[in-house]
């Protein structure tokens, strides 16, 4: 596994996200990477996604293929 400096990323909420903080996720722009944590778990796990993995997960979420 590859460990990956967050100590500088700059993380922002969606603009969808409720005004009380919950369920959202946080995202943050890196050199070559997107990052997202759970931002009630700002110092848990961070999922990190190559701009080729990134897009997908994107696309696929905008024609839906995620939604319950």
């Amino acid at each position: 596994m590859t460990s990956i400096d967050l100590s500088h990323a700059v993380w922002r909420k969606s603009s969808r996200s409720s005004p009380a903080g919950e369920n959202c996720v946080e995202i943050a722009g890196l050199v070559g990477l997107r990052a997202v944590r759970d931002s009630k778990e700002p110092d848990g796990g961070v999922l990190a996604f190559d701009a080729a993995a990134w897009n997908s997960l994107i696309a696929r979420i905008k024609r839906g293929e995620f939604d319950i």
